[in-house]
């Protein structure tokens, strides 16, 4: 995204800001503030409201009230002569948002942005929006009807203006309160599972998704359905199915990859144009998951689109991920993305667009604005396959050079302007969704570019004492990190560790995870949002979902996994302690916290783990921290499972040695193979500071009649290996997870030492 407008004004203060959509309002005539003291202290000074207004880069109503009405020149004559006049960038200010666009829900029953609010020199708010036309129209005061008024009310009603402020300020400060944790048991999977009972009640049976028009990809639905596809099969067909509509949909871009933000219609097909970073990485992640549950080809196709996707239009030069692209064009919103028919002929020529059109959408009237289409799978490719006589495969070799060709056509286009600063938690998101990708559908190239990006994060966003910065842009890491930053960061480093043997990624988040905990947890459990700070009414903590997981359930899952990972119970303990403060919310909402019924039922699945242990053991005094007793006895669970024993022949000449691994699994216990018989799923092998040939694995399969996939018993694998210079000794590692009946514990990593 451009630096700033043409400088056809002179610049305010914003020209020195980083933040794209700071800079979008540059050359205003409006005399802009950033947020902080400078603002502060001059309506203090000089007795002035502030007008608050709040945005981001790719908001669409944000850019029309930025054209409407802060290029001006008269609304912004009134605007710098009776307010002090403060812009904020919502991504990169996330703790002001929280508080503001709370009070605008509270004043105006419901929020969106740009959030326009005006606020005493306290910083307390008295009165909200969101977009005002620039006169009054469609029933609504134009902006400068509100300006007037605001300024009336300022000076002819001040106290009944101030008492307003201080009482929207309790409720706001009321509703970001810090729970108090209460005694007794936490809930687990009863709470997960009726958070699923309540998303059924509003499932769409026909196309899919929750509820009406529009319809969002909520990630957190996602997770919990994830979370219970194993036991409960309504769970598992709910996801298959969204997950489906949505590949198939507008809301996906079918030629270029990436997901849009969210659809207009019930039906996923016209879309809101925006695309997110997390949003993106996410569902990436989402999509390698679900091949891996149910082997279906069609969530992998959809993954790596998406990851082709980061890769060409969102990644940085140096690895990490940018943050958005717009909506529009030139204005426009969606143009960028739509097609008219005469276009797709001119693109394909007539015949290739014959055959294309009933299966990209376009064979019908146009249904978009202006006559044009959003290119979508009316039906399945499977579907399209079966009816046209031939396997998807030869399908899709069929269709993929006339989607090319579209993309090619569409790249000559005035592209959508891309918000290019990198965000710490945002690109946790990528991470995660590349490293679970490059697992799952081994490709190991998804793993290096998330690795990549990582290192970029880890290294560029930090102030000078090393702890983790929010944003980068232009050289320059800004704002103490958030939440959501350290919880985002730290499951994408775990994804990471999953992927591969490098043991940087879990040293990494464990750091990160014990500075989480220094900066912003809170006395009874649980983590503020953002550090206490002067400019900052109040602290809230994120415990309901909205466009993301929220922050507090992911940071708690983070330090499940940690704990089980490295063996540190003061993880297990700070993830206990915070679900414990937070367990009553739930409870009182599921509908809002399905993240955290996913944390609960985790916790209670390490407990009952730790519980089974100890059982089986001599009699012993109770542990009261069961979650951090767990992190022990699912370490021990795992280790039993297995047992693992190299044995290496005599080297030859060029450094090869004959390798035997033998491998025997418990009675009892299987390696899970969770798509099948294929035999990759259920055992991986990697070699670390060596190479190695041979070691073919045998299929996966059920052990006895009835029984899901696995490897059982004892195996034996023989080929060769060869160690290569390096500054670690080399070994071979063994990733697998371990089963028995219908439980299975996560995934175990095994390293053995290659012998003198």
């Amino acid at each position: 995204m451009s630096d700033s407008t043409p400088p056809a004004r002179p610049a305010n203060r914003l020209a020195r800001e980083s933040s794209p959509y700071l800079l979008l309002h540059a050359h205003n005539p409006v005399d802009w503030y950033p947020w902080g003291p400078e603002a502060i202290a001059r309506a203090r000074a000089e007795d002035k409201p502030i007008f608050l207004s709040v945005g981001y880069s790719t908001c669409y109503w944000c850019h029309v009230m930025e054209r409407e009405s802060f290029s001006d020149p008269a609304i912004a004559a009134e605007m710098n002569r009776s307010f002090v006049n403060v812009k904020v960038d919502r991504e990169e200010r996330p703790d002001l948002d929280e508080i503001y666009m709370l009070a605008t829900q509270m004043l105006a029953g419901q929020g969106g942005w740009p959030n326009s609010v005006f606020l005493t020199p306290q910083l307390e708010p008295f009165f909200a929006g969101t977009y005002f036309p620039p006169e009054d129209r469609w029933g609504r005061p134009g902006f400068p009807t509100v300006l007037a008024s605001m300024l009336h009310a300022w000076r002819e009603r001040r106290a009944e203006v101030e008492a307003q402020a201080a009482e929207l300020a309790a409720g706001i400060r009321h509703h970001l309160a810090e729970v108090p944790a209460e005694a007794g048991p936490l809930p687990g999977a009863e709470l997960a599972a009726t958070a699923v009972d309540r998303l059924r009640e509003r499932f769409d049976g026909t196309h899919g998704g929750f509820g009406e028009a529009p319809k969002f990809p909520s990630p957190a639905n996602f997770w919990l359905l994830g979370e219970l596809a194993a036991q409960r099969a309504d769970a598992g067909l709910m996801l298959e199915a969204t997950l489906g509509a949505m590949a198939r949909g507008g809301i996906f871009d079918q030629i270029g990859g990436g997901f849009h933000r969210y659809a207009t219609d019930r039906e996923w097909k016209v879309p809101h144009f925006e695309k997110m970073l997390y949003d993106n990485g996410l569902l990436l992640e989402t999509y390698a998951r679900e091949h891996g549950r149910t082997g279906d080809p069609e969530p992998a196709r959809t993954a790596l689109a998406v990851a082709a996707f980061l890769a060409r239009e969102m990644r940085a030069p140096l690895g990490a991920f940018w943050s958005a692209i717009d909506a529009e064009t030139e204005g426009r919103e969606g143009i960028y993305y739509v097609w008219r028919r005469a276009e797709l002929d001119a693109v394909l020529g007539g015949e290739d667009a014959d055959f294309l059109a009933p299966i990209l959408g376009f064979a019908g009237e146009p249904f978009f604005e202006e006559h044009h289409y959003v290119l979508h799978l009316p039906r399945a490719l499977e579907v399209v396959a079966r009816e046209r006589r031939m396997s998807r495969e030869h399908l899709l070799a069929e269709i993929s050079p006339l989607m090319q060709r579209l993309l090619d056509g569409r790249s000559r286009r005035p592209r959508p302007a891309t918000d290019d600063k990198i965000l710490a938690d945002w690109n946790g998101t990528a991470i995660a969704g590349l490293a679970t990708a490059g697992r799952l559908l081994q490709r190991p190239e998804l793993v290096a570019q998330a690795a990549r990006a990582a290192d970029f994060v880890l290294t560029a966003l930090r102030a000078e004492d090393g702890t983790l910065r929010h944003a980068y842009r232009g050289g320059g890491a800004r704002i103490p990190a958030f939440l959501s930053d350290y919880a985002f960061l730290i499951h994408g480093l775990l994804r990471l560790d999953e992927a591969g043997p490098d043991p940087r990624w879990r040293a990494a988040a464990s750091e990160l995870a014990t500075e989480m905990a220094r900066r912003l947890e809170a006395p009874a459990g649980g983590f503020f949002n953002a550090a206490d700070a002067p400019d900052l009414l109040f602290r809230g903590k994120e415990v309901f979902d909205g466009a993301l997981p929220a922050a507090n359930p992911v940071a708690a899952l983070g330090l499940l996994d940690l704990a089980r990972r490295t063996g540190e119970p003061r993880f297990a303990e700070t993830a206990e302690r915070s679900l414990r403060a937070f367990a009553p919310l739930a409870q009182r909402h599921p509908d809002g916290a399905r993240a955290l019924a996913v944390a609960l039922a985790r916790c209670e699945a390490l407990a009952k783990s730790a519980e089974a242990d100890l059982l089986a053991r001599p009699a012993r005094p109770r542990d009261e921290n069961l979650a951090a007793t767990a992190v022990a006895a699912l370490d021990r669970e795992a280790s039993a499972a297995v047992e693992a024993r190299l044995d290496l022949g005599a080297a030859a000449p060029d450094g090869w040695r004959e390798l035997t691994l033998h491998l025997q699994v418990r009675p009892g216990w299987r390696l899970s193979s969770p798509s099948g018989p294929a035999a990759a799923a259920a055992l991986r092998i990697d070699a670390i500071a060596a190479e190695v040939d041979g070691l073919a694995i045998p299929d996966a399969l059920p052990s006895s009649p009835g029984e899901a996939h696995g490897l059982a018993g004892h195996l034996e694998l023989r080929g060769r290996v060869r160690a290569v210079p390096s500054s670690r000794a080399p070994a071979i590692a063994l990733r697998f997870r371990p089963c028995a009946g219908d439980r299975c514990l996560p995934e175990q990593r095994l390293e053995l030492p290659l012998p003198g």
